[in-house]
């Protein structure tokens, strides 16, 4: 409002003036004086106020004009020349427009799967733009959507030579060669790239998956690290993972015959993780290597209480090798009280009461398993209950036959790609993602079992059969042996003494004639 009220006074006071000014040119004029005489080629020239001022606006103008004339003169000969001028940024800023025009409808047109027009987008904007940093990414995408993979790599080698675009034509060559499988020059981009740009997520997941893919388990750990320290990994995953690499160090170097390295491994391993099975495992068989059976026990009690599982219970039978069975099953109670109800615990009973010929008890620990989950191992350990407690052979052949085409039970399932592993690795050997197996019933039944896994003995018996005649005839059959063990379950019985009454034998049938 005060500055309104201000210009309003200011443009009244320069009005006025102006007329004062005007009002006094005229009476002077009027008067006669203040009359300016000038003397051109021999003729003198008197002027008046009002022609003074009329010629000093006119001066003026003809200055102002021959300036702007000048200013034309001079820019029209260094547009010439090539230098910039006003003209030749109205002209670039067209060729600007048409160009950034060009570009985004070359990037609809990659967006809608349009490649050849994408192309011809991206070529004209680069006529305009002379950016080849961005007309050379549309480029190259567009190309591969097309499958050219040979121009997309020309252009992505362009890209190479710019320090502003070295690393994507890097990542789109490391893609490229993905796609192509070649993993040994798409870790060494991949390896690039990230000594470029160290906290690009993506680039850091493919180096640790080519990494881990390559079996280089101290180059995984450190770029788990960068992961970590540029905060893309939480910090319990990243223990939980570099618990993964440290095992996969440890079964690396133990196969090197260094065992007292393999061993601090997996300990190391086990201290990051401490629910990691097959870590919890190996560190509790490293320290019975060391003769320290409480730190052993300690380890396996606490996996247990997490994820109860065979190779724990086999670790934990490793612990005194040599006892009898009913030793062993009072030396198991401390593990078997975590998880009562859990099924691995109702197994793990069922096969201590087993080997100890106790067989009302083996049912008894068993439960319902049966009849709510029954799978291999459980009817094949219900076959030699069966056995054991004094059963026809047509009833224990029964259980057998169920064993026989029933599902294998929990197994280390991908949780990726659903691919069955004999045993735990730290990648897929189906998609090669890292740490995705889990110890899990696969959802599909056709499993292939290890030839080296922990078997339960099972012998069927002979069978009978009558002849035409009516005569009960002698018919051998030859003693099998079938595997109805999940893989990597290690039954922790099977190393304790046992009594040769626990084994089911065949015993032919005689004829009468």
């Amino acid at each position: 409002m005060l500055w309104s009220l201000i210009k309003i006074v200011v443009f009244i006071a320069l009005v006025a003036a102006l007329t004062l000014g005007l009002g006094y040119l005229i009476e002077a004029d009027g008067t006669g004086l203040a009359q300016a005489r000038i003397t051109l080629a021999g003729k003198e020239y008197t002027l008046t106020p009002i022609m003074m001022f009329l010629g000093a606006i006119v001066l003026i103008a003809a200055v102002w004009l021959f300036i702007q004339v000048f200013s034309i003169l001079i820019a029209t000969l260094r547009f010439i020349n090539g230098d910039e001028t006003a003209l030749s940024r109205y002209f670039h800023r067209n060729r600007e427009r048409k160009g950034y025009e060009a570009l985004s409808e070359g990037m609809m047109a990659l967006a809608s799967g349009e490649g050849r027009v994408a192309i011809a987008k991206a070529q004209r904007a680069e006529k305009y733009l002379h950016k080849p940093e961005l007309t050379d990414l549309v480029t190259a995408q567009a190309a591969e959507m097309m499958g050219d993979r040979k121009k997309a790599e020309e252009v992505y080698k362009r890209l190479l030579k710019r320090d502003s675009t070295r690393f994507v034509g890097i990542r789109g060559i490391m893609h490229q060669k993905l796609a192509e499988g070649d993993t040994d020059t798409a870790l060494a981009l991949a390896e690039r790239a990230f000594a470029i740009k160290p906290k690009h997520e993506e680039v850091q997941d493919t180096l640790l998956q080519l990494q881990a893919k390559k079996e280089d388990w101290e180059g995984a750990r450190k770029t788990l690290s960068a992961k970590l320290k540029h905060g893309s990994l939480p910090r319990d995953v990243y223990k939980r993972r570099d618990a993964v690499l440290a095992l996969s160090q440890a079964t690396e170097i133990e196969n090197r015959d260094e065992s007292i390295a393999a061993a601090e491994k997996a300990i190391e391993a086990n201290r990051n993780s401490p629910d990691l099975v097959p870590a919890a495992a190996k560190a509790a068989r490293a320290y019975i290597a060391q003769n320290r059976p409480r730190n052993a026990m300690r380890v396996l009690k606490k996996a247990w209480e997490s994820h109860p599982h065979p190779d724990l219970a086999a670790a934990y039978a490793a612990i005194e090798p040599n006892e009898t069975p009913d030793q062993r099953i009072k030396r198991f109670v401390p593990l078997t009280r975590l998880q009562p109800d859990h099924r691995e615990t109702k197994l793990l009973l069922a096969e201590l009461n087993l080997a100890a010929e106790n067989f009302p008890e083996a049912r008894r620990s068993l439960g319902d398993l049966p009849e709510k989950e029954p799978d291999a191992r459980v009817l094949a350990i219900m076959a030699a209950i069966e056995k054991g407690e004094g059963a026809k052979d047509q009833v224990v052949r029964g259980w057998l036959a169920k064993a026989v085409t029933a599902p294998r039970g929990p197994q280390w399932v991908c949780e990726n790609c659903n691919t069955i592993h004999a045993d735990w690795r730290p990648t897929c050997s189906n998609c090669g993602a890292f740490d995705t197996l889990a110890w899990k019933t696969p959802p599909q039944s056709e499993v292939v079992l290890p030839a080296g896994a922990n078997m339960l003995p099972l012998i069927i018996g002979s069978l009978e059969d009558h002849s035409q005649d009516g005569a009960l005839t002698e018919v051998p059959v030859k003693s099998e042996v079938i595997d109805v063990t999940p893989p990597a379950a290690t039954s922790a019985a099977s190393t304790a003494t046992e009594p040769e009454d626990a084994e089911i034998v065949d015993e032919p049938a005689k004829a009468a004639s």
